[in-house]
């Protein structure tokens, strides 16, 4: 019998076998671009939640650790980052370089955020009184136009939170560190009228309409 020659079944398995890799090497790019798709989606994602946010470097500080051999120098940074809305928080962060410190204090207020209730979304709904340590500080809602009347790192918890008119002071230590946490502390205890009436199982506006009521009182007695 004659040979039938095999050249050409050869030929044919091995176009098969590279249309099949050919067929595998468009599959991972596919995948590949999904991936780097989905990536840029929640690179987008985070960049659009870090716009939400305002922060603001109240303290930085050079501090020294004694080894042997010397010393090894870094850096403490104090930030508030708040939303303009009513919330937020405080961190610390330290590292060798200014700006890592920054980075890990910024990253740290953003994991400890307060939501403060507002009047009417610019100043407090009663005074307040915070303390912490030897930091005391005292918070007295203002009238329309006052504006934030508060130094150093008060005001910048009040900028970033968007309060716009507050009268405030620091009648205590006046450490960066003890006056953000004693302002922190005087927020937190701050209730609304909403909270009040929830508790007394009445109307917001039956207790609105106290609080009215007991300042034109003190407004003729005065």
């Amino acid at each position: 019998m004659a040979r039938t020659p095999s050249g050409g079944s050869e030929r044919g398995e091995r176009q098969g076998r590279g249309g099949e890799r050919g067929e595998r090497g468009g599959r991972r790019e596919r995948g590949g671009d999904r991936e780097r798709e989905g990536g840029n989606r929640g690179e987008r994602g985070d960049r659009d939640r870090d716009d939400e946010f305002v922060d603001k470097l109240v303290h930085i500080n050079r501090v020294a650790k004694v080894v042997k051999g010397g010393r090894r120098f870094a850096f403490a940074a104090l930030v508030v980052v708040g939303d303009a809305k009513g919330k937020v928080g405080y961190g610390s962060g330290k590292a060798r370089e200014v700006p890592e410190a920054i980075r890990k204090a910024t990253d740290a207020a953003k994991r400890h955020m307060i939501k403060v209730p507002l009047r009417e979304g610019r100043t407090l709904h009663h005074d307040l009184y915070g303390r912490f340590g030897a930091g005391k500080v005292i918070l007295r809602a203002a009238p329309a136009g006052t504006g934030i009347i508060a130094g150093g790192p008060m005001r910048a918890v009040f900028e970033t939170m968007g309060i716009q008119d507050i009268v405030a002071k620091s009648v205590g230590s006046n450490n960066p560190h003890n006056m953000v946490k004693a302002t922190f502390t005087a927020l937190q205890s701050m209730t609304s009228p909403r909270n009040v009436a929830a508790k007394r199982g009445k109307k917001v506006a039956d207790i609105i309409g106290r609080r009215e009521e007991a300042g034109k009182e003190v407004a003729k007695e005065a």
